[in-house]
């Protein structure tokens, strides 16, 4: 694409006098990780790689499944049909909107031995996740490695969004401590519309490009609640960083140090439980398919392999030996498949 094909494209963003052509080659030469490829990840993956965003990691555990549709933006019932992997699926149909980019897609779990690996990298860190477990492994690769990042999360109507800056505002710890504690809602207990996802999505990514672009004293220096359905409207100021914050105060990152990570996980709005090894391993995908046929409908490619055990069970299993047990919300059961039918 020439230098002239490049301003049309983006024209209607360059004529936005606070990006203009300076801010749009910053945008070009930037560099995005968004972590997990959900509601959240697939709103915010679509503007920023149609804003022109030159390098977007996109890191994703999972598979689409019809439940997704309904929220997750850039996925049809043919990718859930196939159940692939929705960082491939991702990269897939951003290309198409824009082949100039470069789009990485990693169908990873974001872990303690793989954040700084994954994160350390680039510009700014979005966050697409559904659990604080990730985040705060994501608060510590960015304040280790001087990373600003935009945290969102929505479920029910409402949604909170604040964009996190090293050395510049209080951190996720500062606001939450080193445990946010347990009892919050998510779309399982509450479950979640659409137009609250693409609200906080939008958010998070406004003041990204404000940071990318050199528009900082734009951004917003607070922590926003929003709830569509009330029409609520809240903004808490950050106020000062805490000086004895055990993460941007005395550099101690206790996500990043932790011996190890959970082994099993409940899939937010779903009957589904990830399952992984103690320790990460490399499996003949083939291999184990041709082992599963005696037992149930098996298909493979590439990047997972699903057998379907019947009474509504499957099990998909990825390369690094995780994976996800589905018709089950009990952690004992996807366990124990696990082991009798992967046996590691």
């Amino acid at each position: 694409m020439t230098k002239e094909q490049q301003k049309e494209r983006y024209s209607r963003q360059i004529l936005f006098r606070p990006i203009g052509e300076g801010g749009q080659v910053r945008l070009a030469q930037a560099r995005i990780a968004i972590v997990g490829m959900g509601a959240l990840g697939t709103a915010m993956a679509t503007q920023i790689v149609r804003a022109g965003v030159g390098f977007v990691r996109l890191i994703d555990r999972d598979i689409i499944e019809p439940s997704n549709l309904q929220r997750q933006s850039l996925y049809d019932e043919r990718d859930a049909s196939e159940a692939l992997p929705k960082a491939i699926a991702a990269k897939d149909k951003l290309l198409k909107a824009n082949s100039e980019l470069e789009i990485e897609a990693k169908v990873v779990d974001v872990t303690a031995q793989n954040a700084a690996e994954l994160l350390s990298d680039v510009d700014v860190i979005l966050d697409g996740t559904d659990n604080f477990q990730v985040r705060y492994l994501i608060n510590d690769v960015a304040v280790k490695y001087n990373i600003p990042w935009a945290y969102g999360g929505a479920v029910s109507a409402h949604g909170t969004t604040a964009f996190f800056r090293p050395s510049e505002t209080p951190c996720l710890v500062c606001l939450f401590g080193t445990d946010p504690g347990s009892g919050h809602d998510t779309c399982d207990t509450v479950g979640v519309i659409a137009p609250i996802v693409s609200i906080i999505a939008s958010y998070q990514v406004v003041e990204t490009l404000k940071y990318l672009t050199g528009n900082t004293a734009a951004l917003r220096n607070g922590l926003l609640y929003i709830d569509i359905w009330k029409n609520e409207l809240r903004q808490v100021a950050f106020g000062q960083r805490k000086t004895d914050c055990s993460c941007c105060g005395k550099g101690e990152f206790h996500a990043l140090h932790a011996k190890r990570d959970a082994l099993t996980l409940s899939m937010c709005g779903r009957r589904t439980i990830q399952v992984k090894p103690q320790a990460p391993v490399e499996v003949s995908l083939q291999m184990i398919a041709q082992r599963l046929h005696a037992v149930g409908r098996v298909r493979f490619n590439e990047h997972l392999l699903r057998v379907e055990l019947g009474n509504e069970i499957q099990i998909t299993l990825f390369a690094d030996g995780r994976a996800l047990v589905h018709g089950t919300e009990e952690v004992a059961i996807a366990r124990d498949l696990y082991a009798r039918y992967i046996g590691m």
